[in-house]
């Protein structure tokens, strides 16, 4: 395998995966990984980082990675394990989850943000920006948003009086205000200040 550094990203000759995450910031709900290795001889045009892209785009082009990527998985990390690890380890833990889970291992793998993945399956380099800079990356993040919004959608029918379906679990004013009214479902992560806060005020509540 060769590696060489241009602009500071390593060229791979090799097999190239992407990996990135979504849900970091939300309240509730899953946080959800993927890793992407694309086919070059398949060329996918419009890949950027997911924010920045419509809800309808991101899905049309999750339907195409999903076709024209040579492999790709899909990780979900729930708020209990989240509660456990801490949210940026279970974020690192869901990237590995889904490299290792690729059917075709990758030589490198690039990471989305300022961390390396630990016990990964093979080397890898961590990318500050990378759903912007690497298409790999951009991939990764667009299935992992797409999922993740789709898991929400899915909390609404369980949860409807949250309204995942509109926020998606992020802490909007409409989210905290209901979490403050009428407490955190099971899906809310208890180690987010605002869910313990709103936990502990309905225990003063009930207790008075």
């Amino acid at each position: 395998m060769k590696i060489t550094l241009q602009d500071d990203l390593p060229i791979i000759s090799g097999l190239l995966a992407g990996t990135d995450e979504a849900g970091r910031g939300p309240l509730a709900g899953n946080v959800v990984a993927a890793a992407v290795i694309l086919n070059p001889a398949l060329v996918i045009d419009g890949l950027d980082d997911s924010k920045k892209l419509t809800e309808r785009k991101r899905q049309l082009l999750a339907e195409e990675i999903k076709q024209k990527a040579l492999t790709w998985s899909v990780v979900s990390i729930s708020p209990q394990q989240i509660d456990e690890m801490n949210i940026l380890q279970a974020s690192l833990f869901a990237m590995k989850s889904a490299v290792d889970k690729l059917v075709t291992r990758p030589d490198h793998v690039f990471v989305d943000g300022n961390k390396t993945l630990v016990d990964c399956c093979c080397d890898n380099t961590a990318v500050i920006k990378g759903d912007s800079r690497v298409a790999e990356i951009s991939a990764a993040s667009i299935l992992a948003k797409v999922e993740r919004d789709a898991q929400m959608v899915v909390l609404h029918d369980q949860y409807p009086q949250y309204g995942f379906d509109k926020h998606k679990g992020y802490p909007t004013k409409t989210h905290r205000e209901i979490l403050d009214q009428i407490g955190p479902c099971p899906e809310h992560r208890r180690s987010y200040a605002p869910v313990r806060e709103a936990l502990l005020n309905r225990r003063i509540e009930v207790s008075g």
